[in-house]
């Protein structure tokens, strides 16, 4: 991976964000001779973050390395960090000499801190030190077979949700449409009622029915409104804006009962519409051609203007 600097030193000044982790291992052969092609240490916090360390005796074979110790730092327990979440910390790799009581710190030399984040959560050295020097006994780092390595971690920048978003605006946007048949409209009794979910500019939506109204048309009117149905598949953050068209049609002459606007919506407003969509008595007219055979047909006509997401 990188390139290692290395400086020995008896002692390093920490911040006070910075958390020092310490691995001693005990009958070192053993671990190397045991087929333990792999070890990784216990997890520890810095800087409010979890974090542990990825040892590999033999060198990291996934990567063709031989002859040397591979060793590095793995961000983890990412799973509830916001979205688009970014990590930088500066990292000191260090290996104890025990003989003197000080450390060889070993750092990237091309590279003052790691960058982690999603795509990339572990970082360190694929050639961190030569077999042949771990074991050379005056050096002092493998003694009566016991190494001590570990690594000191300082987080120096942190990105997470709410320090910036994107907007992408939609050219040539295209609108998608959406019936809806209901039938028995005598006979409904609920509050509301929804159509199935339906895709309009890769999102979901659905359309909810009020029979005896909502709101400021309750008790009088049809109500209508068109819902953003993507909760459980949007991060957050996110908003849609959305020009859209929802009609009760006309099934006798075509002269359609519609409502058109544009609007953002998010998690906090995940609804649009109107409460006096239609009146009972305009709705019901048998001239109007809304109620057939006790049944109408709802469309919905959606375009996706512009997404905005988290950064």
């Amino acid at each position: 991976m990188a390139n290692p600097a290395f400086d020995d030193r008896r002692g390093v000044e920490k911040t006070a964000s910075e958390a020092q982790y310490v691995v001693k291992i005990q009958s070192y052969s053993s671990l190397s001779k045991n087929s333990a092609d792999k070890y990784e240490s216990r997890v520890f916090q810095a800087g409010g973050y979890k974090w542990k360390l990825v040892l590999y005796p033999n060198g990291n074979k996934s990567k063709n390395v031989e002859e040397h110790v591979s060793l590095y730092l793995s961000i983890v327990e990412t799973s509830s960090l916001p979205s688009g979440w970014g990590v930088h910390a500066l990292v000191r790799f260090f290996l104890r000499d025990q003989d003197k009581d000080n450390d060889l710190i070993i750092q990237d030399a091309m590279r003052k801190e790691w960058h982690f984040h999603r795509t990339k959560l572990e970082c360190g050295f694929d050639q961190f030190i030569p077999l042949k020097t771990l074991n050379d006994a005056q050096n002092g780092y493998l003694v009566d077979d016991t190494c001590v390595l570990g690594a000191e971690v300082s987080v120096t920048w942190e990105k997470s949700i709410g320090q910036g978003e994107n907007l992408l605006m939609i050219k040539d946007a295209i609108s998608q449409k959406h019936i809806w048949k209901v039938d028995n409209f005598s006979n409904l009794d609920g509050e509301f009622y929804e159509s199935k979910v339906f895709i309009a500019g890769n999102q979901k939506w659905k359309i909810r029915l009020y029979p005896n109204g909502e709101g400021s048309g309750l008790g009088g009117f049809v109500s209508l409104f068109l819902i953003s149905a993507n909760e459980d598949s949007r991060p957050p953050g996110t908003k849609i804006f959305a020009g859209f068209t929802l009609r009760v049609v006309d099934q006798l002459q075509g002269n359609h009962c519609f409502g058109y606007a544009k609007n953002w919506f998010s998690a906090s407003i995940d609804d649009w519409g109107w409460p006096r969509f239609s009146s009972h008595a305009n709705f019901r007219s048998p001239n109007t051609g809304y109620l057939v055979k006790d049944t109408c047909m709802v469309e919905a006509e959606v375009t996706v203007l512009g997404v905005v997401n988290a950064l």
